[in-house]
């Protein structure tokens, strides 16, 4: 009797086992895709920093222009 319950709790450490790596990986591909989100919105940010600053430097240039007036 003592052989059947261990071959059971063996069996279900195995299911268990089985699961977590299912999960796992489901996480890991959600974590990927996260950074890839990341990385994107990162790159948007720098592009409208980077629009931010041309504008800035085109309004201080008129500002200057608008001095000598």
């Amino acid at each position: 009797m003592k052989f059947k319950e261990l071959e059971e709790r063996i069996t279900k450490i195995i299911q268990e086992k089985a699961v977590l790596k299912t999960r796992s990986q489901e996480l890991e591909e959600l974590l990927k895709n996260k950074d890839r989100e990341l990385e994107e919105a990162n790159k948007k940010l720098k592009g409208l920093s980077e629009e931010r600053e041309t504008v800035r430097t085109k309004v201080d240039s008129l500002l200057d222009l608008l001095q000598d007036i």
